[in-house]
C-alpha cells in the first residue's frame, strides 16, 4: 500500500494537470480569436462535426441490431425514423431525441418484447 505522502503527491500531480489543461483554453483565448487559421478551423469544425459525431453514434446504436432474426430491427429502425422526423418538423433536438427513444422503448417493450 503507497505512504500518504505518495498518495497526496499523485492527487496533487492530477490535480495540478488536470487544473492546467482545462484553463489553457483560456489562457490562450485572445491569441485564438486573432488568427484567421484559428477562425478558419473553427468554422470547419462547427459545420461538420455535429454531423461526422451524429453519425458515429448512429452506427455506434445499430451495429448489434440482427436483421436476420424477429424484429429484423423494427424497433431501432421506427425510432430512428421518429427521431428524424420529429427533428425535420420540429427542428428541436431535446424533441426529437426524447421523442425517438420514446418510440423505441415503446416498441421494444410493448409491442415486441423478448
Amino acid at each position: 500500500m503507497p505512504s500518504a505522502t505518495h498518495m497526496i503527491a499523485a492527487l496533487a500531480t492530477m490535480l495540478a494537470v488536470t487544473f492546467m489543461l482545462r484553463a489553457l483554453p483560456f489562457a490562450v483565448l485572445k491569441t485564438l480569436r486573432s488568427s484567421a487559421l484559428v477562425a478558419d478551423v473553427i468554422d470547419f469544425l462547427n459545420r461538420y462535426m455535429p454531423v461526422g459525431i451524429l453519425v458515429i453514434l448512429v452506427t455506434y446504436s445499430l451495429r448489434d441490431v440482427s436483421l436476420t432474426s424477429a424484429p429484423h430491427g423494427t424497433p431501432e429502425a421506427l425510432g430512428l425514423l421518429a427521431t428524424a422526423g420529429l427533428h425535420l418538423w420540429k427542428r428541436n433536438l431535446v424533441l426529437s431525441i426524447t421523442g425517438g427513444t420514446a418510440v423505441y422503448v415503446l416498441l421494444v417493450n410493448l409491442v415486441f418484447p423478448a
